[in-house]
């Protein structure tokens, strides 16, 4: 059995909270306990190691100066990993080239569509209100395609599930996962045509994401609740693409008193902020097992 890899890859669009450090306790713990188990004599398990990873695609809200606030914030937790660590926008060419292969697929499409035009389809869908964006089967008259094009016409790539389950047959009803040791089955239409780049924005986090796990060699990926049903789309894309699956483990997040969950603009909770008030990272940590 090859070593266990995981990654802690948080968004430097502010700086890290309690929450955050609760995640990267886990992600960072995972790797540690393979790693003790793989020190002890005679022991057969895998090592393990956790990669910090920098997911700064959001070029409008990430800053250079929350980034090395998580180097600093981290460290002083006490959290340890190789470097450099990997930061998403140095490689854009790479997840141009994975939309560039589901294109030439067949398995993405142009949506021109407005926010406003998606949420008034989804509302005169015939089964109900709120349900995923899913977009035509009919691929759209390629000359009517050039036309939107050249008119400057904004628009963003979406994946296609509808070309996805013709692409996979039925092994798209067999994806599965394997989450907390229990296999999961996946389910993609979850989040319907899920946008996978914009005419502005060259890739999502649903394709560098993935990548990187699969370029990383990511065996086990420890991530909130929160992106489970994100979790359907890649098990997908990992499909298409031929990457290898990671195993998941999805935790609960921590909340406050009024069950809000913790935000980068709750600015009196930020990892900074308690330091600068004298907390020390091990009351942190505790604090964060605590609360979760």
């Amino acid at each position: 059995m090859k070593d266990i890899v995981t990654r802690f890859a948080p968004s430097p669009s502010g700086h890290l909270h309690l929450g955050h450090a609760a995640s990267a306790a886990r992600a960072f713990g995972y790797a540690q306990k393979h790693s003790q188990k793989h020190s002890q004599k005679h022991s057969k398990e895998p090592g393990g190691i956790c990669l910090l990873r920098i997911e700064d695609i959001d070029t409008t809200r990430c800053k250079p100066e929350f980034e090395q606030a998580i180097y600093e914030d981290l460290s002083w937790l006490g959290f340890k990993w190789p470097t450099p660590a990997r930061r998403q926008t140095d490689h854009l060419a790479d997840y141009d080239g994975v939309l560039d292969k589901l294109r030439d697929k067949g398995l993405v499409y142009r949506c021109f569509k407005t926010r406003k035009e998606i949420l008034n389809d989804i509302a005169r869908a015939p089964h109900y209100p709120g349900e995923p964006y899913t977009g035509p089967h009919e691929v759209m008259d390629a000359g009517q395609e050039r036309e939107l094009v050249a008119e400057g016409k904004p628009y963003a790539w979406r994946l296609s599930l509808y070309r996805a389950q013709e692409y996979l047959g039925r092994q798209y009803n067999r994806l599965s996962f394997m989450d907390g040791g229990e296999k999961v089955r996946a389910v993609p239409a979850l989040l319907g045509d899920v946008v996978l780049a914009r005419k502005d924005v060259g890739t999502s986090y649903h394709i560098a994401c993935c990548h990187d796990d699969a370029l990383q060699g990511v065996t086990d990926i420890v991530r909130g609740a929160d992106l489970l049903d994100s979790t359907h789309i890649h098990r997908l894309l990992q499909e298409l693409m031929g990457w290898p699956v990671p195993r998941y483990h999805h935790h609960a997040l921590l909340t406050d008193a009024d069950g809000k969950r913790y935000a980068k603009r709750d600015k009196s909770l930020t990892l900074r902020s308690l330091r600068q008030s004298g907390v020390s990272p091990q009351n942190i940590l505790a604090q964060a097992q605590e609360l979760g």
